[in-house]
């Protein structure tokens, strides 16, 4: 029996799982885009597989019409149903499931898109004698780089205007600290997985990255305390929902780290990509050691990835001047229109109630993985919306996590192997899987429940 009719039939069609065709027809394409099902094959004939699950003939003939609605596949009359030759499968890369993004999920009632087309509206009133239908500066305008000061403020982090630049995104933010602040040769702390986009940019800039241990709380401060003493002048950390293990530092150990990091004059980046999702969070470590620190505030994890906007503070006006310079060499400015549509949603009070409408669906979403990956052993922060999964079983073995991503891609989920966060080479035994984009619930409880039939077995 195929492996897709198998899981099917493992479901067993519980009253809570969605109607039944709807099952058949996520495992069938989750078959076809993991590659179980190849171009060309021939499907099972609609009453064979109506028998061996022992359902109707029209919940199976219904499942087919949708995968067929799809494109997925063509009936040939007699000769029944085949996978179509000329499918266009994804490519490794095309997808946001491919490539491993972690994208906010949105709620239902359609805020992003009305909130982006009346602010659009509102800022292209002045038509094209509109200053944002112009060049920026470097940093960005200053009457945008104070909202920008106005908004870490309010998340706990007093700032000033000419200490704010803004960057298309966060990743552009780290390629222009990497290039600013660092010689070819440097060493980096951080923790044993973080970011992949930050080992990227590190490596090309000729950076050594120092692995410190980690806890429950993230960085162990002793261990950190060693690194420092043994030449380490930086430190780069995400203390709220980590990337990709999803710890959040209690505010002693915040004081922990910053103490150590001020006793040996070094300098902390502090990547807050998840930070106010949460709702009780602790001030950022920044606030702390503010005139040692550069924290980055994006947008793309709180609101959509569309806006490629992100607010920096450097540790002093002089320094961001420096920043600024090096962030021309890479991009000339931030996007003028998405940086003033998120200034003017900050203006509005909009930038809150989108994060608010983001961190209510990550609430309900997380409830569905507690739901069925309850008792295995992962972690995931309640207001987030991706988890670090330790895969091995009670042998200490892991099963093939390659074909496992390949077949949650299939199905809509997000899933990255463990190894690609590693900062030093080897294999891992964890796996980060998103829930957030813009599956329904529906498909999100499939998946998990075929992840945790999986694993179980």
């Amino acid at each position: 029996m195929q492996n897709w009719v198998a899981l099917i039939r493992a479901e067993k069609f519980r009253a809570d799982h969605g109607p039944k065709y709807a099952a058949i027809a996520d495992a069938l394409r989750g078959a076809i885009h993991s590659g179980e099902l190849r171009p060309g094959e021939r499907l099972p004939a609609q009453r064979d597989l109506a028998a061996q699950l022992g359902v109707d003939l029209t919940t199976v003939t219904r499942a087919y019409t949708l995968v067929r609605e799809a494109g997925l596949i063509e009936g040939a009359g007699k000769l029944g149903s085949f996978v179509r030759n000329d499918i266009a499968l994804p490519r490794f890369g095309e997808t946001a499931s491919d490539r491993g993004m972690n994208v906010p999920p949105q709620p239902g009632f359609n805020l992003l898109p009305q909130a982006i087309h009346h602010g659009m509206a509102s800022l292209l009133r002045a038509g094209r004698h509109s200053p944002i239908l112009q060049y920026q500066p470097s940093l960005g305008n200053i009457a945008e780089r104070a909202q920008g000061a106005e908004r870490l403020a309010a998340a706990g982090l007093p700032s000033e205007a000419d200490q704010i630049a803004i960057t298309a995104g966060a990743q552009h933010a780290l390629h222009g600290l990497v290039h600013s602040i660092f010689e070819p040769g440097d060493r980096l702390c951080c923790a044993p997985f973080i970011y992949p986009g930050m080992i990227a940019l590190a490596r090309r800039r000729g950076l050594v990255l120092t692995p410190v241990a980690v806890d429950d709380e993230g960085l162990v401060p002793d261990a950190l305390d060693a690194a420092l003493r043994e030449g380490a002048r930086t430190v780069y950390i995400t203390p709220t929902n980590d990337n990709p293990t999803c710890i959040t530092m209690g505010l002693r150990r915040r004081e922990e780290i910053a103490a150590i990091i001020a006793a040996h004059g070094a300098t902390l980046i502090e990547d807050d990509a998840y930070g106010q999702l949460c709702r009780a969070a602790h001030p950022p470590c920044a606030a702390l050691i503010p005139a040692q620190s550069w924290y980055i505030a994006g947008t793309s994890k709180l609101i959509s990835p569309v806006l490629r906007v992100a607010h920096v503070r450097a540790p002093s006006a002089e320094q961001n001047l420096q920043f600024g310079a090096a962030l021309g060499d890479s991009a000339v400015m931030a996007p003028p229109l998405n940086v003033a549509l998120v200034s003017h949603w900050l203006r509005e009070g909009l930038f809150g109630a989108l994060i608010d409408g983001v961190r209510a669906e990550a609430v309900t979403r997380h409830r569905l993985v507690t739901r069925h990956l309850g008792g295995l052993p992962y972690r995931m922060q309640p207001e987030g919306y991706h988890l670090w999964l330790d895969l091995r079983d009670a042998s200490g073995r892991a099963p093939d996590i390659d074909a496992l991503i390949g077949v949650l891609g299939g199905m809509g989920l997000s899933a990255v192997a463990g190894s690609a966060f590693a900062v030093e080479d080897g294999a891992s035994t964890h796996m980060r899987l998103s829930v957030g984009g813009a599956l329904d619930h529906g498909a999100i409880e499939r998946a998990l429940r075929h992840l945790r039939d999986r694993l179980r077995r």
